[in-house]
């Protein structure tokens, strides 16, 4: 396929989505505001695309590059919010399709968006299209195979009438660092990690000529995962995206800005983009605070924001 998009040869990370699971700004905020959330009415009232503080369910669009000039675009999540993300973002980069998708969990927030798949595939009233390859760990696959059978089952029972949905091609991925995979040419490291302690959620490693970690649903790393992407470890990631909930205290799931710093600080990464705020982040407030902590700290980290654009070499 051509390059058709407009950035030319260069391969970007499109943050389609930085918020939590209930997304921001927060619906009691505003239906009950007896006490006033100053970001939720804000998010209200500004246009999302000149607002960091509107934020849809963590997602991000890898627009690849190859060597030939050619891009495929691979999606990572695909939450409840996925719709309004392509209405917004999509069509602000000009992405054509989405060529893979992986998962990190199956989660609401990361897969519940999988029914509109099909509004970015071509379309066929009888699904004779090309599926869309899907990356996933096993346990995600039964999951998802009890919320979306249809999208799951090959076969149509006798009598039962052809309808419009999704086309998706499942391949499952081991929950293990050994065990890379391809994804439309772009090879990625699974990177398990605690999403609670009873829960393993998937973050991933990728690029060649520079060395991304995304981890966007975490409350403690394993020792193993952090040994990949710490600078003392396997090597100094270029770029770490990374989760943080709530601007104080602890989360029994989620790690929160103080847990967030503090594994920047043992990961020591180049750069660091945080994701998965809710309403407690102010994005200016926040970043300002966190510039002066970068500064201090020599490690340079800042709030993401849906529809942020970062060119990169993979």
């Amino acid at each position: 396929m051509a390059a058709e998009n407009h950035h030319g040869g260069r391969s970007a990370l499109i943050f389609l989505g930085t918020g939590c699971s209930s997304a921001v700004p927060n619906a009691m905020c505003l239906i009950q505001p007896s006490d006033p959330c100053h970001v939720c009415a804000q998010a209200l009232s500004i246009p999302p695309d000149q607002n960091p503080n509107y934020r849809c369910n963590t997602s991000l669009l890898i627009d690849h590059c190859g060597s030939d000039g050619n891009h495929s675009y691979i999606l990572i999540d695909v939450g409840k919010t996925f719709r309004e993300q392509v209405l917004r973002w999509f069509t602000r980069y000009k992405i054509p399709r989405v060529d893979s998708i992986i998962l990190t969990h199956e989660h609401a927030d990361a897969v519940l968006g999988l029914d509109d798949i099909r509004a970015v595939q071509p379309f066929s009233p009888t699904n004779d299209i090309d599926p869309t390859p899907i990356y996933l760990s096993h346990y995600a696959m039964e999951s998802i195979a009890v919320k979306f059978p249809y999208l799951v089952k090959k076969k149509l029972a006798e009598g039962q009438e052809v309808r419009r949905v999704a086309q998706l091609d499942w391949r499952i991925i081991e929950e293990s660092i050994e065990t890379p995979f391809l994804a439309s040419g772009l090879q990625f490291v699974p990177l398990p990690v605690m999403h609670g302690e009873d829960y393993i959620c998937l973050g991933f490693l990728f690029g060649e000529r520079c060395r991304i970690a995304y981890i966007s649903d975490v409350s403690r790393f394993p020792a193993s995962t952090e040994h990949v992407i710490s600078k003392d470890g396997a090597g100094q990631l270029d770029l770490l995206i990374l989760d943080t909930l709530y601007r104080t205290g602890s989360h029994n799931v989620h790690f929160c800005l103080p847990q967030t710093l503090e594994a920047v600080k043992r990961i020591c990464p180049k750069k660091t983009l945080l994701i998965g705020m809710t309403h407690e982040f102010d994005h200016h407030v926040d970043n300002k605070f966190l510039k002066e902590w970068s500064e201090r700290e020599g490690i340079q980290v800042q709030l993401a924001h849906d529809g942020l654009r970062v060119p990169i070499d993979l």
